[in-house]
């Protein structure tokens, strides 16, 4: 008996000490991975996120200013909810540059004119015309003397994105989300064409970078991608892709904005066009030859909360080829989604080479645009 009581303590220590390394998790499978900081900082440059509150000194400013000092964040989206006073914005905005001085993030506005504009003559910002009523009744010249002052203020603010400008065609007098919106100039494209570069070259005069917008076109749904998927396959026409043609063409498209619309050109793709590899880059990087910053519309709208987690959404987005993700983070606010959103996305490339290979293009596509078009100096990550 004596002879067995060693081997016993023994084999029973080794259970406790099994179990007490299981308890702690490092013999779990399902424990997180370590995430590689250089792989981290990446994808932290591919998000633009939204955030709560109205005031540099508030909680949700203060933290996404670390958030974009550490590298978890590239990017941000300021809404209506955000602002107070054009003092209080300035002074996020600034607070939100200084925190990457090597790399300052991108700070972008929906500031298109008519119904969608975040900044209004109430707090004394100079408001614009709706596209539609620009489209009918002035010509592009008298656009471009209305939308310098735009321009000039938004970058007098902090910004150096504004994203815009509406290039779909105005071709379904009921669609809810552009035409009753009047955020379409009109349904011939060298027109619409015509004033999207009034708005993009007066943006680049103050320093702003400009995202035509919604690949491949949103001109004929009947349905709201902010509320669910529309199909636009059996209504869209080639021509919605002329002004992106025309735009691409002329080196006038910093950035192509990609919407929430299926659009199944006889090959089955039944994806939304932000998730989908054969419109974003076949049609658009390879029909249409764009090479600059492909950004989607913001991943948590309707169209893909349906039936997927903004994860998912995510990492579904960067396979297809986008390489600037928007993440509204509205209408419930979570603090926590960028560092979220950077584990996930990480968690999946580590053990896939061809998405790491994916993240490191959109990266190194988002610091090329900050260099040459906006004359920032970004350092390796």
């Amino acid at each position: 008996m004596t002879r067995l009581r060693l081997p016993l303590l023994l084999a029973g220590g080794a259970v406790l000490l099994i179990l007490g390394l299981l308890a702690t998790g490092l013999f779990r499978r399902d424990v997180e991975p370590e995430i590689d900081a250089v792989l981290a900082r990446q994808i932290g440059q591919m998000l633009m996120v939204g955030f709560q509150g109205t005031a540099q000194d508030q909680s949700g400013p203060s933290r996404l200013a670390r958030q974009i000092a550490d590298g978890t964040v590239g990017g941000v989206l300021v809404l209506g909810r955000n602002v107070e006073s054009l003092e209080a914005v300035e002074a996020m905005n600034r607070a939100f540059l200084a925190a990457s001085p090597s790399s300052p993030p991108l700070i972008a506005i929906d500031q298109e004119g008519g119904r969608i504009q975040r900044l209004r003559a109430t707090i004394g910002f100079p408001e614009t015309p709706s596209a539609a009523m620009l489209g009918r009744y002035a010509d592009p010249e008298t656009a471009r003397d209305l939308y310098a002052p735009m321009a000039e203020a938004l970058a007098g603010l902090g910004f150096n994105v504004n994203f815009g400008p509406v290039v779909d065609l105005d071709l379904e007098p009921g669609n809810p989300i552009i035409s009753r919106l009047q955020r379409a100039y009109s349904d011939d494209p060298d027109t619409v064409t015509d004033f999207a570069r009034a708005f993009v070259e007066t943006h680049r005069v103050a320093g702003l970078l400009t995202a035509p917008k919604h690949f491949p076109g949103h001109g004929t749904t009947l349905l709201d991608s902010h509320e669910t998927l529309p199909d636009i396959s059996e209504t869209w026409d080639d021509i919605e892709l002329a002004p992106y043609r025309q735009l691409i063409a002329q080196d006038l498209a910093d950035m192509v904005m990609v919407g929430h619309l299926v659009l199944d050109r006889g090959d089955g793709d039944r994806l939304p066009a932000t998730l989908s590899p054969g419109l974003v880059t076949g049609l658009l990087r390879g029909e249409l030859g764009f090479e600059g910053v492909i950004v989607s519309d913001d991943l948590q709208m309707g169209a893909l909360m349906e039936t997927m987690t903004v994860e998912a959404a995510s990492v579904a987005a960067i396979r297809a080829g986008i390489d600037l993700l928007i993440v509204a983070n509205y209408p419930r606010p979570d603090p926590g989604l960028p560092e979220r959103l950077v584990r996930a996305i990480a968690s999946e490339a580590i053990s896939d080479t061809a998405l790491r290979e994916r993240i490191e293009e959109s990266a190194a596509r988002i610091g090329t645009l900050k260099r040459e078009r906006l004359g920032t100096e970004v350092l390796a990550p």
